[in-house]
């Protein structure tokens, strides 16, 4: 099936206020250049969903009621209607936690 990939504002602005965060704490060793390569990265890794990235039960109590993904680096809450999947968060996996 191929499917459409849509995200949400607070998707968006998890992922890029992680790195801006990194950025500003490792502002001596952490280039411009590396945070935007590892927000794309972050971003690419969306459409791997249901593809490569197997479908998990989430395991946050926040995320109950959708499904999860993740990476190596991040977890993703998404849902699916029909050929959409929406993901409607996203977390670093340092961060993952209730």
């Amino acid at each position: 099936m191929q499917y459409k990939y849509f995200y949400t504002k607070r998707t968006a602005a998890k992922i890029r206020s992680f790195y801006r965060n990194v950025a500003k704490k490792y502002q001596h060793t952490y280039s411009y250049e590396d945070m935007e390569r590892n927000v794309r990265d972050a971003f690419f890794a969306i459409y791997a969903i249901e593809r490569t990235l197997p479908r998990r039960r989430p395991t946050i109590s926040r995320w109950a009621g959708f499904y999860m993904a993740n990476t190596d680096k991040w977890y993703y809450a998404y849902t699916i209607e029909g050929d959409i999947i929406t993901v409607v968060d996203a977390c670093h996996a340092q961060n993952m936690h209730d």
